[in-house]
């Protein structure tokens, strides 16, 4: 025990005592709950003596006149009148009544870049009269490369100064055109950091009415975007690598089909950008659905009179073609990273127990994922995952995502609203179980039939590395 914890003990000891000797003691005890008797405690403000002086009264009050009477609701009206000119996607409510009105269930790809770019009418300032001449310069280059479908565009986005300015930017990033303004190189970065929230507003107006082919469409802009590319030809994919032109797609490598047959060809050729290719290859976001099954919850009616509500029960459906209508469907997708760059790996041969033991321990936690909560299931924490795309043209760092969308081709319909996911773990063949399943939930369809859907997985980050599944089912 230290010195200054024994002088205290010792002034609590003379307090006690003198609380039963001493009747003043007893008293403030009694009625303070202190032998000291009652404490005050005061507090205040520290305020500069010129305030409270009664000469300076007239201009301390018009200071306040003038903050609370003026500047506060202005502010506050600023505010309220901003926030109602935006939706809840963070846009101008005017872009998206726009796209709401543009938007159809056939719009080609072009023109749904045009819908797209409709917005910048709303989103962007008209450019000074400085910067007109080099705006008009671009758009002359624009045309000789994108030629007609460029036309397309324009005119599906209109004539407005504002909504033109932001068409040719885009076009010049997507282009990989060189601007020599510095004033339209930043409205160039500040257009490029407001698409996402354009397009996510935009895919909600499709997802809405439940439009597939519109939706798709939108969703790949976001990959075209990021990788700095114009929809064209197959090939144009080779673009995203490190180093490689959009004039030399077409003769480098003219045989490759696809990037590992182009990555073997510069390594035939000792071009010098392979090292970087074969680094961006290694972690390429090329996603593999490993499975695609509906599971289902069967709907019974309660047979408790007094029950409000109807009592559920599990029943799986996997591997089964049938399910039953108006049930609660869960569609499961089993997804993992499987990049071209990667080198194959020989899994090694395992016997019948292990065999048998590994598909119980599946077949666990498909059930357990299944009766949880997440839409997305937990991950081991030694799972790889993918980090900053290459996006060398992208104002920022960018990590990858996609949609999963269950769609009718036949009939141009979403099934169910896409789910975007991210966190894809890259495949590591030793793991027992190297891919993540997500789930989406569902009503079954209440007419009986076969119904033949795809099961599409969209990137918003690497052109032309969509994947799909059929699925066929009877309900």
């Amino acid at each position: 025990m230290t010195i200054e914890a024994i002088q205290n003990r010792f002034v609590e000891i003379t307090k006690a005592y003198k609380s039963l000797t001493d009747e003043t003691v007893r008293e403030n005890l009694e009625k303070y709950g202190n032998p000291d008797g009652r404490i005050d405690v005061s507090m205040g403000i520290a305020i500069p003596k010129w305030i409270v002086e009664g000469k300076n009264n007239i201009w301390v009050l018009g200071f306040y006149g003038i903050i609370f009477g003026g500047a506060l609701p202005a502010l506050v009206g600023r505010w309220w009148f901003g926030s109602r000119q935006k939706t809840k996607d963070g846009i101008n409510a005017s872009s998206a009544a726009a796209f709401f009105k543009t938007l159809k269930e056939d719009s080609s790809f072009e023109e749904v870049f045009g819908t797209f770019a409709k917005g910048f009418q709303w989103e962007l300032s008209a450019p000074k009269s400085a910067q007109s001449p080099e705006l008009d310069t671009l758009e002359k280059q624009i045309a000789e490369k994108a030629g007609s479908k460029y036309h397309e565009v324009k005119k599906v986005c209109g004539d407005d100064t504002s909504a033109r300015t932001g068409l040719i930017l885009l076009y010049a990033y997507m282009l990989r055109l060189d601007i020599q303004s510095s004033i339209l190189r930043k409205e160039q970065k500040r257009l490029l950091l407001q698409t996402p929230l354009l397009l996510n507003a935009l895919l909600n107006i499709a997802t809405s009415r439940n439009w597939l082919s519109p939706s798709l469409a939108v969703m790949r802009l976001h990959a075209y975007i990021t990788q700095a590319l114009l929809p064209g030809p197959e090939r144009m994919r080779f673009a995203q690598l490190p180093g490689i032109k959009l004039d030399e797609v077409l003769t480098l490598a003219p045989k490759a089909a696809d990037l590992r047959e182009f990555e073997q060809a510069l390594v035939e050729k000792h071009d010098t950008r392979i090292l970087d290719i074969k680094t961006v290859l290694a972690k390429w976001g090329r996603v593999e659905i490993v499975d695609a099954v509906f599971k289902g919850i069967v709907i019974h009616a309660s047979s408790f009179p007094f029950f409000p509500f109807s009592l559920l029960t599990s029943s799986s459906v996997i591997g089964e073609r049938t399910v039953t209508p108006s049930s609660i469907v869960f569609l499961v997708v089993k997804l993992k990273i499987s990049p071209p760059g990667s080198t194959a790996v020989q899994e090694k041969k395992l016997d019948a127990n292990e065999i048998k033991r590994r598909i119980k321990l599946n077949d666990e936690k498909d059930e357990e994922f299944l009766v949880s909560r997440k839409e997305a299931e937990e991950l081991p924490p030694d799972n790889q995952l993918p980090g900053w795309i290459h996006a060398p043209y992208w104002p920022g760092e960018r990590k990858p995502s996609w949609w999963i969308v269950l769609g009718d081709e036949k009939s141009n319909r979403i099934v169910v609203p896409p789910m975007r996911i991210t966190d894809i773990p890259f495949a590591q063949p030793y793991h027992e179980r190297d891919y993540r399943s997500y789930k989406i939930q569902f009503q079954a369809p209440q007419n009986v039939g076969v119904f033949t859907w795809k099961v599409q997985l969209i990137s918003d980050s690497f052109v032309n590395e969509d994947t799909s599944r059929d699925i066929t089912h009877t309900y």
